[in-house]
């Protein structure tokens, strides 16, 4: 009686199962290409299951976005951890910087998760991991005057919206001009004899939170 009991439950988990995967596939996909704004309903459609189910697994969209993005994030602190280890305190900051972008450059879903995640555990714990470590980097690099003394951890932080804004906005015309963009930023970065110094004062923590999670909210 115990068996015939239990033996309709099987099914219905492999089942769940099967629609977690098919859930996780399509937020990747649809994440991936257009970033955080997509809603569930768009993402049931591309699972090809109900909506409900959807809303069962996932009732908020930031839980799905830590299922998702946990070992992509784990990449970034793992690039940033390896940064710290070259020797050439320039070689490892933009190192780092390529690196990331790199990572995001095919990945706008992540790209906008590391900007401000939703406000998820993931999200601060990784941000509070990768800080101290760019934080450190624009130390050293400052130390041995490779990098122009007059910039800050807040100029660092606005870098990828920068950048980032011609990922997205070039990727249907010329997908490797966020390249050439870098390369620009790389240079003006570099501390050199008789530039003009930046105007005004890079961002502080509080107006930083602000304006990235206005950028990442249009």
């Amino acid at each position: 009686m115990s068996d015939q009991a239990n033996s309709p439950e099987r099914p219905l988990r492999r089942d769940a199962e099967l629609n977690r995967q098919r859930i996780l596939a399509a937020a990747r996909k649809l994440l991936t290409e257009r970033g955080l704004g997509v809603s569930h309903d768009e993402i049931a459609r591309e699972a090809e299951v109900a909506v409900g189910t959807v809303y069962r697994r996932y009732p908020l969209k930031e839980q799905l976005w830590e299922a998702l993005f946990v070992e992509r994030v784990e990449a970034v602190v793992a690039l940033a951890d390896a940064a710290l280890e070259v020797q050439d305190a320039w070689e490892g900051l933009t190192s780092f910087l390529l690196g990331v972008f790199e990572m995001q450059a095919d990945d706008r879903g992540l790209r906008e998760f590391m900007s401000r995640g939703g406000g998820t555990e993931l999200a601060a714990r990784a941000q509070g991991r990768i800080q101290p470590v760019v934080a450190e980097l624009v130390r050293r690099a400052q130390a041995d005057g490779t990098l122009r003394a007059d910039l800050g951890v807040g100029d660092m932080a606005i870098i990828p919206v920068m950048v980032g804004a011609v990922m997205d906005s070039a990727r249907p015309v010329s997908p490797e001009l966020w390249r050439r963009m870098l390369a620009l930023v790389i240079d003006g970065l570099a501390a050199r004899p008789g530039t003009s110094p930046l105007p005004g004062d890079p961002p502080a923590r509080d107006a930083l939170a602000l304006i990235l999670s206005g950028v990442s909210g249009r």
